[in-house]
């Protein structure tokens, strides 16, 4: 199939540093991964090393989401969407922020404890959590090629793409409602089952958010 002409002299937002962005959140995610095996380990050193990690990845994502917003007044031509791109940015940042968020807390509050019969469940959890992530990326590498293309074989990687992010995501909400309920059914204090259930949802919604960008893209390549 022909390339459009308009593709040739201007470049997308996928060439400026999208899917650089968006490696920077899996990026990020696989830290957090980390971080929570060294926490559930009791390894508080690795833990620490782990969340300053996070802290560098999330300072590089900003300097690519600048870089980004400044080529957009060159995307003027070309049908794409630009309060699309920048929802898109926003979930993905909401990644980000969820994440350093729960690694904060972690840190900070000694009465965010997880129990030794909960900690195989929760890291069980964020395995599941970061998997949507990491779809993420593939899905914004194929629709990468899919603007120099246009061909219907990138077309059907895109759907497939999307459709498992969509099955990973509901695969972590699955994990996290059970959770929940068995956060409930703990005997300890209030205080505790209302953080344990906060940190819980916290996890999950990295799932969320990693949806919620798939389908702004999806949006976006329409």
């Amino acid at each position: 199939m022909r390339i459009p002409f308009l593709y040739r002299i201007l470049k997308s937002p996928f060439d400026e540093g999208l899917k650089d962005h968006t490696e920077k959140v899996k990026e990020c995610a696989w830290a957090f991964q980390q971080a929570m095996e060294s926490l559930i380990s009791g390894n508080g050193l690795s833990f620490e090393n782990h969340k300053q990690e996070v802290i560098r990845i999330k300072s590089e994502s900003d300097a690519i989401k600048r870089r980004v917003r400044g080529h957009l007044p060159g995307l003027g031509l070309l049908s794409m969407n630009k309060y699309q791109l920048l929802m898109y940015l926003k979930e993905e940042d909401k990644i980000l922020d969820t994440i350093d968020r729960i690694l904060g807390l972690l840190a900070g509050n000694s009465s965010t404890k997880i129990p030794d019969m909960m900690k195989k469940d929760i890291y069980l959890l964020v395995d599941t959590a970061i998997e949507p992530v990491e779809e993420l990326s593939n899905l914004v590498i194929e629709s990468g090629k899919y603007l120099k293309s246009y061909s219907e074989k990138q077309r059907t990687n895109i759907k497939k793409c999307a459709n498992l992010l969509r099955q990973k995501k509901q695969e972590a909400a699955q994990i996290e409602n059970s959770l929940i309920r068995k956060t409930f059914a703990l005997e300890t204090d209030p205080v505790s089952i209302f953080l344990m259930a906060k940190l819980i949802e916290s996890i999950g919604s990295i799932s969320l958010h990693a949806e919620h960008a798939g389908d702004m893209l999806q949006a976006m390549l329409s």
